[in-house]
């Protein structure tokens, strides 16, 4: 098992940033050759998922999406006024499971791995394990 973390930079406020080869380069200096990637983001105002990254406008529409559901401008209890953001990382949820199968993520022909920014521009950090089979 290899363990670690991944930093990610954030330019805006809400945004998916891809964060596959940065994971890929991870799982290739381990050099598991088959196993499973598990991934955990800490941050509650931040989430993960595995969506399309050959249209970069899919990216955009998922946080138009999430800016429609969500009403930014409620009037949230929370002090610090980013509601919005807890609600949006609690949809997307806080961590994958990504199998591994001949040194390379298992991921589907058109599907990335993303960060969900919902409350920046932040530096973060995901963690990950990599485990092999037994």
């Amino acid at each position: 098992m290899k363990s670690g973390y991944v930093v990610v930079k954030t330019s805006k406020t809400m945004e998916l940033v891809d964060i596959t080869m940065l994971l890929s380069t991870e799982l290739k200096d381990c050099g598991i050759d088959q196993g499973v990637c598990l991934l955990f983001n800490p941050h509650t105002t931040a989430g993960l998922t595995i969506n399309e990254g050959a249209d970069p406008a899919v990216r955009v529409d998922i946080v138009d999406g999430f800016r429609k559901m969500v009403p930014l401008a409620h009037p949230f209890k929370h002090m610090e006024g980013n509601s919005p953001a807890h609600i949006m990382a609690s949809l997307m949820g806080s961590s994958l499971t990504i199998a591994i199968d001949s040194g390379e993520f298992t991921l589907g022909t058109w599907q990335k791995i993303f960060f969900c920014e919902f409350d920046g521009p932040r530096t973060r950090k995901v963690h990950y394990h990599l485990l092999t089979e037994i």
